[in-house]
């Protein structure tokens, strides 16, 4: 599951993402059925900066959803970055080609472990968020991909324009930010015995503009960008901990900014360490 968000601000862009991967191992028990077992693992990192060389980077991407790639040796994006970054070459690639280019690289990968294409009823996109500055561009781009359903990346917030962009397991983060639980317009529907061939499309839409928290994203300062993005995976994470539901995120938050002249900066990212064990 996992909780990932990206903020494009005036004076750069916030990419942050919770730690915890989950996987499941299906356990046989005899006479009854099989079930899926959860392991959590709250050390991933999901914040992906590619340059290794050193030298500065303008666009990095967060990702969430599928946890792994591979059924038997399952693998992280992050555990793929080595490779990526040999395949990128020298020079600066525009945040689309970026985009691009780690799409290409992450489906080769999802067919070469003979992941299912098309997915099979349960299973999850891995899902990554792109942010970044182009060369010479006043401000960032917020560009997102799924593989393997929808590889061809998409603007997400259009030039011009400032905004948020999470995704995962996002139901509080839904709740926080515009209102209301993604499920409400489908239960507010059923609720009125709605058939489904009246249902008005535009429900949603309205809700947002009506329950939506009034966040001003072109007047906030990158410092409050950060603040934001972090509270609302903390606010998640530890929401989940009260709560009967899956528990997909979790571990530390890793945060880093993007921006015009600096390009990408860790604000707050995990160390390793032995303390836990001392």
């Amino acid at each position: 599951m996992s909780l990932g968000i990206a903020i494009k601000g005036p004076e750069g862009i916030v990419l942050a993402a919770d730690s915890r991967v989950t996987l499941f191992a299906q356990v046989q028990a005899p006479p009854g059925p099989a079930m899926l077992i959860p392991a959590s693992f709250d050390n991933a990192t999901k914040l992906l900066n590619v340059r290794g060389d050193g030298k500065t980077s303008y666009a990095a991407a967060v990702t969430y959803g599928a946890g792994a790639i591979g059924s038997q040796q399952p693998r992280t994006a992050h555990s793929f970055l080595p490779e990526l970054d040999n395949q990128l070459g020298e020079g600066r690639l525009s945040v689309r080609k970026f985009a691009d280019a780690l799409s290409d690289f992450f489906m080769r990968q999802w067919k070469a472990a003979k992941m299912h294409i098309p997915l099979l009823p349960g299973e999850q996109d891995m899902v990554f968020l792109v942010g970044g500055y182009d060369e010479n561009e006043p401000y960032g781009k917020v560009f997102e991909l799924s593989i393997p359903t929808n590889p061809v990346p998409t603007e997400r917030i259009p030039m011009g324009e400032f905004g948020i962009v999470w995704g995962g397991q996002r139901n509080i983060a839904d709740r926080i930010f515009q209102g209301f639980d993604g499920a409400a317009p489908g239960a507010i529907f059923d609720f009125f015995n709605v058939p489904a061939q009246q249902r008005n499309p535009n429900l949603e839409h309205q809700l947002k503009q009506q329950l939506g928290l009034k966040i001003p994203i072109a007047f906030l300062p990158l410092q409050d960008c950060v603040d934001l993005a972090t509270f609302v995976v903390r606010a998640t994470s530890l929401l989940q901990e009260w709560t009967v539901d899956v528990r997909g995120v979790g571990g530390a938050i890793d945060v880093a900014t993007i921006t015009r002249t600096q390009g990408f900066k860790p604000i707050r990212v995990k160390t390793i360490s032995s303390e836990r064990f001392l």
